[in-house]
């Protein structure tokens, strides 16, 4: 679903227009060209998600080639390469670097101790060493943080109302991502509470997928769970169809899962996370310490269910999911 906001919407979003517009009026008049460097451990941010960020920037008078430049480096999923990536942007003496997940900001976070650093959904910020407390993040790092509680105990509570029998669930995660790791953990508590089987499969490189989706067929789940993160994030289009070809009702953290053909998405809006990072970066190119600023949290999340999908793979769901959902693809 496409996102429209109108200007006095987004500068009310922000803080009002008598408070924006200044600050817009003094980044004009600035003689600097500001470098922003952009760092993520994917592929290229999605089409929609980077016109949020850079219209956001030019809501506060941030226009890219009159007094901001990007240099915007992806990793690929290669994770041996981020560190370079990071110092590559600390080499070009960027004046923020706004890195995208965990990881990213981890391997930004050791190639600088001085540049700033503005992270998007970040998914254990504290726990991952990221920051010190959330809303005291000190150090060079701050931004927005993915982390919500128990997003896994949801997602299974979601799952048990599209199969009332759900007795045994698949959970595919990155073992080499903390958030991945902490989103586990959850899911775990909660089947636990649930008496719902978990099994583990564990990915930690793009050729562990095929071997994990092959295994939910030989443990007969009932379903399956994918934990967001920019490796999984990469096989949407292979889990969907798999899901699709073995009629096997899915839930994923983003909404991108139910566009590529998922069963079903719930999860943090990436938009609304996107939207309010500019914020951070508005801020820091004004001089405010990033140390100064506390970690946000998500305050909006988005149920979206395909149900062409839940028609083709046989799956009847309750009329009250469907009103509840935030977008019904059909």
């Amino acid at each position: 679903m496409a996102i429209h906001i109108g200007r006095r919407d987004f500068i009310t979003l922000l803080g009002g227009a008598a408070v924006a517009w200044p600050l817009a009026a003094r980044a004009q008049q600035s003689a600097k060209v500001y470098r922003i460097g952009f760092l993520s451990a994917g592929a290229q941010v999605r089409s929609q998600l980077w016109p949020i960020f850079v219209n956001g920037l030019r809501e506060f008078g941030w226009i890219e080639g009159r007094n901001i430049v990007f240099d915007r480096r992806y990793a690929d999923n290669s994770l041996d390469r981020l560190s370079e990536l990071a110092t590559e942007l600390v080499r070009l003496d960027v004046d923020v670097i706004v890195a995208v997940g965990t990881l990213a900001p981890l391997a930004a976070k050791r190639a600088t101790a001085s540049i700033p650093i503005v992270m998007i959904n970040a998914g254990d910020p504290v726990g991952s060493g990221l920051v010190a407390s959330l809303a005291r993040p000190g150090g060079n790092v701050t931004g927005m943080s993915l982390m919500a509680p128990d997003l896994g105990g949801k997602r299974l509570e979601l799952l048990k109302q599209v199969v009332p029998h759900l007795s045994r669930v698949a959970i595919i995660w990155n073992a080499v991502n903390p958030y991945s790791a902490l989103v586990f953990g959850e899911t775990q508590s909660a089947a636990k509470k649930l008496t719902i089987e978990l099994q583990s499969l564990e990915v930690r490189a793009p050729g562990d997928f095929d071997g994990a989706l092959a295994t939910t067929m030989q443990k007969r789940v009932d379903a399956l769970v994918i934990v967001e993160d920019p490796l999984t994030f990469n096989h949407l289009e292979k889990v969907a169809e798999f899901c699709a070809d073995n009629r096997l009702a899915a839930i994923y953290g983003l909404r991108e899962f139910a566009d590529a053909g998922g069963l079903m998405t719930y999860g943090a809006s990436q938009a609304d996370l996107f939207r309010r990072s500019v914020v951070f970066v508005d801020k820091i190119l004004r001089g405010v310490k990033p140390s100064d600023l506390p970690v946000q949290q998500p305050t909006k999340f988005e149920l979206v269910i395909n149900l062409k999908t839940a028609k083709a793979i046989g799956i009847e769901l309750p009329s009250s999911l469907l009103l509840r959902a935030d977008e019904v693809i059909e």
